[in-house]
This record gives C-alpha cells, sequence and structure tokens, in this order.
C-alpha cells in the first residue's frame, strides 16, 4: 500500500472537516425550526387562553368552595425567578408533603445554575 502525500492528506482533512461542518449546520437548522415550530405553538394556545377567560373562572369558583387552613406564607424572597415558577414550586412541594401551602413556610427561592 502507497503512502499517501501532504496534498491528498490535506484534502482528505478538509473534507472530513466540510463534512462535520455540514452535519452541525443541518443540526443547527433542525433546531431553530423546532424552536420557532414550539414557540408559534405556545403563541397560539396562550392567543386561545386569552380568547376564553370565561371558562379559566369557572375552577376559580370550584376552588373557592375548599376549606383553607389558618395561617400566614409571610414574606418570600425571590432570587432571579418568576413569580409563576416560585408559586408552582411551592405548590409542587406542598403537594409532595402532603400539606396545605398556607401552612408552609418559604422564605427564598433562588434558581441553582
Amino acid at each position: 500500500m502507497d503512502n499517501i502525500g501532504i496534498l491528498d492528506a490535506g484534502i482528505i482533512a478538509l473534507l472530513g472537516y466540510a463534512v462535520v461542518f455540514f452535519g452541525l449546520i443541518l443540526l443547527m437548522i433542525v433546531v431553530i425550526a423546532m424552536g420557532k415550530i414550539f414557540m408559534a405553538r405556545d403563541a397560539k394556545a396562550a392567543a386561545a387562553a386569552a380568547a376564553a377567560p370565561a371558562v379559566a373562572a369557572a375552577p376559580a369558583a370550584v376552588a373557592a368552595d375548599a376549606p383553607t387552613a389558618p395561617g400566614s406564607a409571610g414574606q418570600l424572597k425571590l432570587h432571579d425567578v418568576e413569580p409563576k415558577t416560585a408559586a408552582m414550586i411551592m405548590a409542587i412541594v406542598a403537594d409532595k408533603m402532603g400539606k396545605p401551602l398556607n401552612e408552609l413556610r418559604f422564605i427564598s427561592i433562588k434558581e441553582v445554575k
């Protein structure tokens, strides 16, 4: 078997790099397209939710009938966390512990990166 020259090795290396970068570019296009699809779907769902506020009010009326435990949650400090995310975290913790949310005391919520 003959050894390949430096010119042939350079061409093979460049073709290898081209194949890898072509694959990366295709992957980037797929990820961007999927992101746009999901963003459009979320915007569509948000528009549908905004169009039907009367439907969202019905479960709130049912929840108001449930008895609540006395007490106060106190002050809560949020560190780089949206209030909606903090509310979801508190609800999950209360559910897993099997206690009403107003019997638990959350001092602060911080996102760990």
